[in-house]
């Protein structure tokens, strides 16, 4: 039917620039906070933009839906607005029918946000965390950045770099202060590069053509060495793995486990609140059609408002029951079970009555006072 593949043609369009537009302000925020713990020294720049990418891939499978709904009603809205929708229902064709394009883009949506919940996102949380252990433990000079005096992570030191060939992948015209013990040594060299050993796996920073100037503080003793090349080891070879946390750790984990019981119902809560969000879906798709029966002759703004208001609601108490499975109160089993079916019922019910083109909450007449009517009285 035309009418169902306009639906869903202008809903993935909708969605896609509501999500591009999500995503911008996304970037732009965690971009901002990234390039702050650059500035401190805590990350180098050239892992910027994969943590970032990566971060994105975190958070899809909870973005995607959200703007689907959004598109949603933004596009049945619109409908409304230009009298689409009164043609559509001259035609015979009701909320009833819009049934079947949806039952489309629920499929195609929980192939996507599946795909991210169950492998992409938890993928990209282990990633992430192996590359911060990486760049926690890494050698001194790592997130140098030319031009900018950088002071070691453990503060007994100070590293300044002139300029980066990239040509002979070489640094040029560097300064190395560093103390250690009851000794203070300046370093100035034209030209370094970083290596590793591959025996012991140590990182060292190799000078070329400088000078090292060595003095006791305090005292008048000092020393001045040329030297052709100087090695100053930035990192040990032995690291510690990183730990990775529930929410990156594999599907197949997460059902396969066999630890103890409170492990076990932690990893079952990861589960569900993983399943959980496929599983939102067909609920929110109802909630948002209930909400785009929208008379032409009134605002939208209350209808929108009540949407986000239940989605918002049903998103926290989502976390709520997911919290309240890990501390033990709910059973991990079938806690986020009773939430959907609530919700589900409330979707039901309100889509019911929005095809019915009945009001969305009901009038209780018994609340209202009695009309009586007065009968005129006979005039002689």
């Amino acid at each position: 039917m035309i009418i169902n593949r306009s639906l869903i043609r202008e809903v993935l369009t909708t969605g896609g620039a509501a999500t591009l537009v999500m995503l911008s302000i996304f970037l732009m925020i965690r971009w901002i906070g990234f390039l702050r713990q650059v500035a401190d020294g805590d990350l180098p720049v050239d892992s910027v933009l994969v943590l970032l990418l990566l971060k994105l891939v975190t958070y899809m499978d909870v973005i995607l839906p959200l703007m689907l709904f959004v598109a949603i009603l933004m596009v049945l809205g619109r409908w409304n607005r230009d009298n689409e929708m009164v043609v559509v229902a001259a035609c015979g064709i009701g909320l009833k029918q819009f049934l079947w394009p949806m039952l489309w883009l629920v499929t195609i949506a929980a192939v996507i946000v599946g795909s991210f919940a169950l492998y992409l996102s938890p993928l990209s949380v282990r990633v992430s965390r192996v590359i911060e252990h990486e760049y926690k433990h890494r050698n001194e000079i790592s997130g140098v950045i030319p031009g900018v005096f950088t002071e070691t992570r453990g503060g007994r030191g100070v590293y300044f770099i002139e300029d980066f060939d990239e040509k002979e992948n070489k640094y040029r015209d560097l300064f190395v202060y560093n103390s250690s013990f009851d000794k203070e040594g300046v370093v100035i060299a034209e030209k370094g590069f970083q290596t590793v050993d591959a025996t012991t796996n140590n990182h060292f920073l190799i000078l070329q053509n400088g000078t090292r100037y060595e003095a006791n503080p305090g005292s008048n003793d000092y020393r001045v060495i040329d030297f052709e090349k100087y090695a100053i080891r930035l990192q040990q070879g032995v690291r510690s793995t990183p730990t990775i946390p529930m929410k990156g750790m594999t599907t197949m984990d997460l059902l396969n486990s066999q630890d103890s019981d409170e492990e076990a119902a932690l990893k079952i809560t990861e589960w569900h609140w993983r399943v959980s969000k496929i599983l939102s879906l067909p609920t929110l798709f109802l909630f948002a059609l209930a909400f785009s029966g929208v008379n032409v002759r009134r605002s939208r703004l209350p209808n929108m408002f009540m949407a986000f208001l239940i989605y918002f609601a049903y998103a926290n108490v989502l976390g709520l029951g997911v919290a309240m499975m890990r501390k033990g109160v709910w059973n991990p089993h079938f806690g986020l079970w009773v939430i959907h079916l609530i919700f589900l019922t409330l979707a039901l019910y309100l889509f019911s009555r929005s095809a019915a083109n009945r009001s969305l909450t009901p009038h209780f007449t018994f609340l209202r006072p009695p009309v009586t009517e007065k009968v005129p009285s006979a005039t002689a």
